[in-house]
C-alpha cells in the first residue's frame, strides 16, 4: 500500500511488516476453522445470503474503497484511448489466461475431476476485485488500473457463462475427459460484479466528486486520503481470517489436496504475472502502467469462481473446495509479487 504524506507511523510499521500480518491472518483463520469448526459453519449460515457471504462481502467492499476513492476519475479517459495496454490486458485476460488455467487444470488434475473443474472455474473468472489492493501495494497506476477493470467486469458479466461452457462442458471431451453442465445466468454474475467492484466503485467515485468540490483537491489528496488509506489494511486481514476459517479443519485435514490444487494455480499466478509484465515492457509500457497489467491478469476473481462453484456443484462439492484454495494461494503470492515487481522494477526501469 502507497503510504501517502501525513500516514500515522503506526501505518507506516504495519505497512513495513504487511507480509507477515497477512501470514499470521491466514494462521489464525485457519485455527479458528479448525478448533470452533461448528460455530464457523454456523456463523457462515447466519450470515450468508445465497452463495454471497456477508462479512467477506463487506471486507472487500471496504477493502477497495480507499484505493478507489484515489482514482482521478477524469483521467480514465486517457486508459481507454490507449489501445497498446488495452489490447494487451485483452489478450492476457480472455485468451491466455483462462486457456493456460485449462492446461495446467487437465495436466495436474486430470485424475480429479471435480478438483479440475474448480480450477477451470478460477481461470475464468478475471479479476475485478482484490487486484486494485495489489495494485496498490505495488505503486501501480490507479487510473490503469480502474480503467483495465472496468473492462474486465464488462467482458465478464457478457461472456463469463459462454466461457463456462466452452471451458468445461466442450473442451474437457476433446482430451478423452467428461465434461460438466455449468448452468449460470448473465443476471447472477452481473450480481457478483455490482457487490464487488460496483459498490465500493461507486462510493469511492461519489466521496471524491463530492469532496473535491467541498474541500479541494490538495485536501483530498493530502489529508483525506491519508485518513481513510488504513481501512484497506484492516479490511484485507478481516477478510483472510474470516475466508481462512471458513475452509481451515479441511485445510489441516486435507493438506495433500490443498497442495494438489495449489501447484498449479501457483505455476498459474507467477506464470501470467512475469509474461505480461515482460509484454508490458516490450509494449513501452511504463513501470506503473506494466504492474497494472500485470496484477490484472495474474490476478482472478475467486469471489465469482466460489459463487458458481457452490450454486451449481453444491457448497460441500470438490469444485467449490478447490475454488477456495484459490484466494488461499493467491493472498500469499501476490504478495510475494509485489515483492517481484519492485525487483523487475529496478531492473528493467532503471533509467525509465
Amino acid at each position: 500500500m502507497t503510504v501517502e504524506p501525513g500516514t500515522t507511523k503506526r501505518l507506516s510499521f504495519l505497512d513495513r511488516f504487511l507480509t507477515l500480518w497477512i501470514f499470521l491472518a491466514m494462521a489464525l483463520g485457519v485455527l479458528i476453522g479448525y478448533f470452533f469448526t461448528y460455530q464457523v459453519a454456523r456463523f457462515n449460515e447466519l450470515f450468508s445470503v445465497g452463495s454471497t457471504n456477508v462479512p467477506i462481502a463487506i471486507g472487500l467492499i471496504l477493502m477497495m474503497y480507499p484505493p478507489l476513492a484515489k482514482v482521478r476519475y477524469e483521467e480514465l479517459g486517457d486508459v481507454f484511448r490507449n489501445w497498446k495496454v488495452l489490447g494487451l490486458s485483452l489478450l492476457q485476460n480472455w485468451i491466455i489466461g483462462p486457456i493456460l488455467m485449462f492446461a495446467l487444470a487437465i495436466l495436474f488434475l486430470r485424475g480429479y475431476p471435480e478438483y479440475m473443474t474448480g480450477l477451470i472455474l478460477i481461470g475464468l473468472a478475471r479479476c475485478i476485485a482484490m487486484v486494485i489492493v495489489w495494485n496498490e501495494l505495488a505503486k501501480g497506476d490507479t487510473e490503469y488500473a480502474a480503467g483495465l477493470v472496468a473492462f474486465n467486469s464488462i467482458f465478464q458479466v457478457l461472456f463469463y457463462s459462454v466461457y463456462a461452457y466452452v471451458f468445461i462442458t466442450v473442451l474437457p471431451t476433446w482430451f478423452g475427459l467428461e465434461g460438466a453442465a455449468v448452468h449460470i445466468t448473465i443476471g447472477e454474475i452481473a450480481k457478483s460484479v455490482f457487490i464487488y467492484l460496483g459498490i465500493p466503485f461507486l462510493a469511492g467515485f461519489l466521496t471524491r466528486l463530492v469532496l473535491v468540490r467541498l474541500k479541494g483537491k490538495e485536501w483530498y489528496h493530502e489529508k483525506f486520503i491519508p485518513k481513510i488509506s488504513p481501512i484497506t489494511l484492516a479490511a484485507l486481514l478481516f477478510t483472510i481470517v474470516v475466508m481462512f476459517s471458513l475452509k481451515g479443519e479441511t485445510i489441516i485435514k486435507l493438506p495433500l489436496d490443498v497442495v494438489r490444487i495449489a501447484i498449479p494455480l501457483l505455476i498459474y499466478f507467477v506464470v501470467m504475472f512475469l509474461v505480461s509484465f515482460l509484454m508490458g515492457r516490450a509494449a513501452g509500457a511504463n513501470y506503473k502502467q506494466t504492474a497494472t497489467l500485470s496484477f490484472t491478469a495474474a490476478s482472478n476473481n475467486f469471489e465469482l469462481a466460489i459463487a458458481v462453484a457452490v450454486a451449481v456443484f453444491g457448497i460441500s462439492s470438490g469444485q467449490a473446495f478447490a475454488a477456495v484454495i484459490g484466494p488461499l494461494v493467491e493472498v500469499p503470492v501476490m504478495i510475494g509479487l509485489v515483492n517481484v515487481s519492485f525487483w523487475l522494477k529496478r531492473k528493467l526501469f532503471a533509467g525509465a
